[in-house]
């Protein structure tokens, strides 16, 4: 059993900056939040225009195509009118409690001018780019890392040419455990994600953003270069160094305030031995400065010792730290630097991570818990 926590940094100690961590643990109703210093926002550059990423991802949501749609015609099958049918009712379902208690908790807790407008970071999340909208649904810019590839955008011809029925079927099992657990399972995303569905992560992340009521604008191909930065690349593209650092990146607006917003997705080896030697994305990483960070559902990796370089990383960056019990340790967010509040409640870490039990949260949460109604991650 697990709970939440919100810190926010010591005035005292680093005078203007703000330190904020919330720490959220799904499983028995547990979060928890830490934010530290004001993000350094960038502004957002629009990529050029294109209705493909929004046509296919619709498609895929089971969502009618806009005016004009090249996919009218599939839409007319009996295998999508059935795809619609049953991801209408997975979404129904997952409204209430899951996405209205994740947009209840933003609304209370992390409504602050700051937060509102800080970018994310989302390290070992997969596509989950529900989370990270209902959370922080102002920001400018997401950040996504994960480990599986970012994938390609099937063209129209090749969505025709398929057997629609089975692909239909198994794109919907794709989002089936974030609709119905709030988190993505490794082993699945093993299973699906690396050429046996799709060919990375493009599909998932397009499903759900335009099933949150955003358009997609815009999409290209990038990667983070030997320096750190962003920059364009084909789609078929075989890096040279030994370090890709592989991604997408899309625009899009959102439905109901029409505000505009960049998400970007890169495959990256975030444990210690890759790290230390992927000197262009921890140079890229290092920008990321005044960032939200979200942890959730990790397999508790920044526990680990593997992972000492991406926790110092957040640690060094974050403005604010929302992460279930999954994520960094509760005895890194020292007093002199962070301020904590933890929600929910807490007795032991999730299933066979047991051994990972923290009795300085437990006795954080003996002490100052306040009551958290949703329920998200183990």
């Amino acid at each position: 059993m697990a709970g939440s926590m919100l810190s926010h940094q010591n005035s005292s100690v680093r005078g203007l900056t703000l330190a904020l961590v919330v720490l959220l643990t799904g499983c028995e109703n547990s979060a928890q939040v830490v934010q530290k210093s004001h993000a350094e926002t960038k502004p957002v550059e629009s990529l050029p225009a294109s209705r493909e990423a929004n046509d296919i991802g619709r498609f895929i949501a089971g969502l009618p195509g806009t005016e004009g749609s090249p996919l009218a015609t599939l839409e007319q099958l009996d295998a999508w009118k059935e795809h619609r049918r049953q991801l209408d009712s997975a979404w129904g379902k997952a409204q209430s409690p899951m996405i209205s208690g994740l947009q209840g908790f933003q609304k209370s807790e992390l409504n602050d001018e700051a937060t509102r407008k800080a970018p994310v970071f989302y390290p070992f999340g997969g596509p989950d780019a529900l989370t990270i909208r209902a959370w922080f649904p102002e920001s400018p810019t997401y950040v996504m890392v994960a480990l599986e590839p970012a994938g390609t955008l099937p063209g129209i011809n090749q969505l025709s040419k398929k057997a629609v029925p089975n692909f239909l079927g198994e794109t919907r099992q794709t989002v089936a455990s974030i609709l119905s657990r709030s988190f993505f399972i490794t082993r699945e995303m093993d299973r699906q994600f690396r050429g046996q569905v799709t060919d990375g992560l493009l599909l998932p992340i397009l499903h759900l953003l335009v099933r949150t009521d955003n358009t997609i604008l815009g999409y290209r191909y990038v990667r983070v270069d030997l320096d750190g930065n962003v920059v364009e690349r084909p789609a078929d593209y075989k890096s040279a160094d030994k370090y890709a650092n592989k991604g997408v990146e899309l625009e899009f607006r959102n439905d109901k305030d029409q505000t505009t917003h960049i998400l970007y997705y890169f495959s990256v080896n975030l444990d210690d031995e890759h790290l230390a030697e992927n000197k262009g994305f921890t140079t890229y990483m290092a920008t990321l400065k005044g960032s939200n960070t979200l942890l959730k559902s990790t397999s508790y990796m920044p526990h680990h010792k593997d992972f000492s370089m991406i926790r110092d990383q957040i640690l060094s960056v974050s403005r604010a730290v929302l992460q279930d019990d999954s994520g960094i340790p509760y005895q890194y967010f020292t007093p002199a630097d962070w301020d904590t509040q933890v929600y929910g409640e807490y007795t032991h870490p999730y299933g066979s991570f047991r051994w990972l039990e923290q009795p300085d949260l437990k006795k954080a949460y003996a002490k100052s818990a306040k009551p958290l109604s949703l329920r998200v991650g183990y």
